[in-house]
């Protein structure tokens, strides 16, 4: 595939829809990842394409990415102990940054994320949900 063609085949990406998205990533690489951004998933097959034809990663990145070891859930450096506080529904909602992950009431969450969904009931980004990030 020449450069032309990646380009092309970017161009066309950008241009699907949800469903076109998945239907594309199906009959090229099975089964699409179970996500709802379209955005990200445009950007995963972009990423596929361009690597399909150049050949993706090499090993001596591989071998970085590798040593750099799991990724602190987003918060947790705010250092254990910390507090984080909203109000939400008319009450107060608080959770603590634990080493094991993040506490609100009785239970410990892996993420911040987990948290909020459990406190709304419903989906949440953790961090936009406690106002760490612009735009919460």
């Amino acid at each position: 595939m020449t450069d032309k063609d990646v380009t092309r085949q970017v161009a066309a990406i950008e241009q699907m829809d949800i469903e076109a998205l998945r239907v594309f990533w199906r009959r090229r690489y099975g089964a699409p990842p179970p996500l709802r951004s379209e955005p990200i998933l445009r950007m995963l097959l972009a990423w596929r394409a361009q690597a399909d034809a150049c050949g993706g990663i090499d090993r001596e990145t591989r071998r970085a990415l590798s040593r750099t070891g799991a990724v602190a859930p987003e918060g947790q450096h705010l250092g254990i102990g910390a507090r984080l506080t909203r109000s939400w529904k008319g009450r107060e909602v608080t959770v603590v940054v634990e080493e094991a992950g993040f506490r609100w009431e009785d239970r410990v969450f892996p993420s911040l994320s987990a948290a909020a969904t459990a406190i709304a009931g419903s989906r949440w980004n953790g961090p936009r949900f406690f106002g760490l990030r612009e735009g919460a």
